[in-house]
């Protein structure tokens, strides 16, 4: 089982050292997303500082940025990390591309990002082989390049592509075109299996490809402690971001698969009225133990090893470090995880 984290550090000096100390760890892969923060810049001192993490995006918003923007960044940081790189991606809302990212919305997302995908090959592919830019599509399309603005084959070879996919069609072109999938934090098991699993093997399918060739990347939030005490203490913010995100339509499918569609058209209506704080009261503890992994320390590992052992190649887990002691714990959780 690969293990992988997010990068949680405020300046540079911070990144590196967090960088190194996960790779001391254990773990083989590290992410950083887009939440307030350019997620391409601390991957190159990511880089500068490990020698075997593999780092990735987790993910980047691709609408905003423009195909042949996205291949240099990815083409640079994969040449310069010896092949390491893992390029994340994923579209964001209408409202946010619109009104945050000022990026015009004009189609639905899902073929727009399979356009996406397919020019960013198309680019890769050039710079390789020094070939024609040959693609010519509805909204996007490369088709001019000189030898004076190509970087050249990369001696790493090409960069993977995951994207971050929840409803179907993204699932199913995850199987089609991608090397992996970052299953979305907001997600149950029972949704991984009836939807995402096989909506990627219809993908799959249609491209002649197999299962086994997708590198399945997913967790789920943790609500742990030392004791039950701070267990139950830990339950209050993570269910406020599992409000926060199932007030979003874009997932509620994943409600919808427990029964729980009318909680979600009420997530969405305080959200409207900016009323965060109550919305994580709509969140039962039952559902809490859908969407996270609960339970004290010495239970957290087995509890996620039943979850996720079998259906992701990739673990996503993440753990926060305060103290000696939950530095200590951390090493121990991911040797244990890591074991056949």
């Amino acid at each position: 089982m690969r293990l992988e984290t997010p990068l949680v550090a405020p300046t540079i000096q911070a990144i590196g050292e967090y960088a190194r100390r996960m790779e001391e760890v254990g773990y083989d892969s590290i992410i950083t997303p887009e939440v307030g923060h350019d997620p391409f810049l601390p991957l190159m001192i990511v880089a500068e500082h490990t020698q075997r993490l593999k780092f990735g995006t987790g993910v980047a918003i691709a609408f905003p940025r423009s195909p042949f923007a996205m291949a240099q960044i990815a083409w640079d940081l994969q040449r310069y990390s010896g092949g390491r790189f893992m390029l994340g991606l994923g579209t964001q809302v209408k409202g946010h591309n619109e009104r945050r990212y000022s990026t015009p919305w004009p189609a639905p997302p899902g073929p727009r990002l399979r356009e996406y995908i397919l020019c960013l090959k198309a680019i890769f592919s050039t710079f390789q082989t020094n070939e024609p830019a040959n693609y010519q599509g509805k909204w996007y399309q490369f088709t001019l390049m000189s030898p004076f603005f190509n970087p050249g084959p990369n001696p790493n070879g090409g960069v993977p592509i995951y994207i971050s996919a929840v409803n179907k069609y993204n699932c199913r072109l995850v199987g089609e075109l991608c090397d992996g999938i970052r299953m979305h934090g907001f997600n149950t098991p029972k949704y991984t299996r009836e939807v995402i699993i096989p909506s990627i093997e219809e993908g799959v399918k249609k491209a002649g490809r197999e299962l086994a060739d997708i590198d399945i990347v997913g967790g789920s939030f943790l609500v742990t402690g030392n004791t039950e005490e701070e267990v139950e203490k830990a339950k209050a913010p993570v269910k406020q971001q599992i409000a926060f995100y199932g007030s979003t339509r874009s997932y509620h499918p994943v409600l919808e698969c427990h029964g729980w569609g009318e909680t979600g058209m009420r997530l969405h209506r305080l959200s409207i009225e900016s009323k965060w704080a109550e919305m994580a009261s709509e969140i039962t503890d039952e559902m809490l133990d859908e969407f996270a992994v609960v339970g004290t320390y010495d239970e957290i590992v087995p509890k996620i090893r039943e979850r996720y052992f079998g259906v992701v190649s990739t673990l996503d887990f993440g753990f926060a470090i305060q103290t000696p002691e939950q530095a200590e714990r951390l090493h121990w959780m991911v040797q244990e995880l890591k074991k056949p």
